[in-house]
């Protein structure tokens, strides 16, 4: 253990530069699709057009924000995100149909101790459960690990949101515990489930990512071969 001159124990040091650059409106290309920076000009129709495919609005329920009464709607929300930092905005593109399916956001971006979380998930019916959206979240954390070099990547939900809360899991986030009371949304009361991964766990999963993404995991009709083994 490691102990300051007065013998009390303290923190493992740290080496890197800090601040951590601030993430910033890149575009992020895999295989399946690719993150662009929200534009509500080129993405607001298309993406509207996918969440109202779902038949209710289920998927907003532990969202800050939705459902969306009308395309107008939606695009007046998205015009307001696209402007902000943080939460800075993604849309993420399918690479076989070029049509939007979803965002996700950085938010609480803390380059001075090098932590960023990942959230607004908002996946349609489209991409949920597929290999766009495993590929949409690793393009992101090798974003914020790999490129900007980040210490900590957060995912926090309402700690009732279960679907969510199996999707940390799945990707890797170790929980972290629960937060009682912790924000009011929607005229509600939140407890938040915290996960996070760390810059010492992400080349372990990194690999795990590459392997499940490749070509040869997915047989004729892209179904997945093997499933994504992040927990040891």
């Amino acid at each position: 253990m490691r102990t300051n001159e007065y013998g009390q124990p303290i923190g493992a040091a740290v080496e890197q530069a800090l601040p951590a650059p601030t993430p910033g409106r890149v575009t992020l290309v895999g295989t399946h699709c690719r993150l662009e920076p929200l534009d509500p000009a080129a993405h607001a129709a298309g993406l509207f057009a996918a969440f109202a495919a779902a038949p209710d609005g289920r998927d907003w329920t532990y969202m800050p924000v939705g459902p969306f009464a009308s395309e107008e709607d939606y695009r007046a929300w998205a015009e307001a995100a696209a402007l902000a930092q943080d939460p800075l905005q993604f849309t993420v593109v399918s690479t076989a149909t070029e049509e939007p399916l979803g965002t996700l956001a950085l938010l609480r971006q803390d380059p001075k101790n090098a932590v960023v979380e990942v959230g607004f998930v908002a996946f349609s019916r489209g991409m949920q459960r597929s290999a766009v959206s495993t590929e949409a979240h690793f393009l992101l954390m090798q974003y914020v690990f790999d490129a900007l070099g980040y210490r900590r990547y957060e995912w926090k939900c309402d700690a009732l949101n279960e679907p969510s809360k199996r999707a940390a899991e799945r990707l890797g986030f170790t929980f972290e515990g629960t937060f009682r009371q912790a924000t009011v949304y929607k005229g509600r009361s939140r407890d938040t489930s915290w996960f996070s991964i760390l810059d010492t766990e992400w080349p372990v999963l990194r690999a795990e990512f590459v392997r499940w993404l490749a070509p040869e995991n997915f047989d004729e009709g892209r179904v997945q071969r093997t499933p994504l083994r992040t927990r040891s």
